[in-house]
């Protein structure tokens, strides 16, 4: 197993969606606020309808972890309520979407992503 990194990689995206859940739940924030913004991340990939490199640049931008992370870090900082519940249900949508092999796009083609090509 520890020779095949695309299970690593799965195993390790669902950890971090398991922890991200376990956080969400012992923060006691809203399941219908994640039911309703748990996909919203993958509205990004509407830049695909213009050409593929727009539809790459924006998916990865919203399928980054930084930024969900940066929400965190600033929504701890300035006290923003909101801002941890958001950065957990961002999270646990991007381990999601890479436990399934959604992964970060290439420029070519919507399918091709740094964890596979989809068939």
């Amino acid at each position: 197993m520890l020779t095949r990194p695309s299970i690593l990689l799965r195993i390790e995206e669902a950890a971090l969606l398991l922890l991200a859940l376990f956080l969400y739940q012992h923060l006691h924030y809203s399941w219908l606020l994640f039911a309703i913004f748990f996909l919203a991340p993958d509205l990004f990939m509407l830049g695909y309808l213009l050409n593929p490199r727009l539809g790459s640049t924006t998916y990865n931008l919203v399928h980054s972890l930084w930024l969900p992370i940066a929400l965190l870090f600033a929504g701890y900082l300035l006290h923003w309520q909101a801002a941890p519940a958001i950065a957990l249900i961002w999270i646990a949508h991007i381990a999601m979407d890479r436990l399934l092999g959604f992964g970060l796009k290439y420029p070519t083609f919507f399918k091709d992503t740094h964890l596979q090509h989809i068939p």
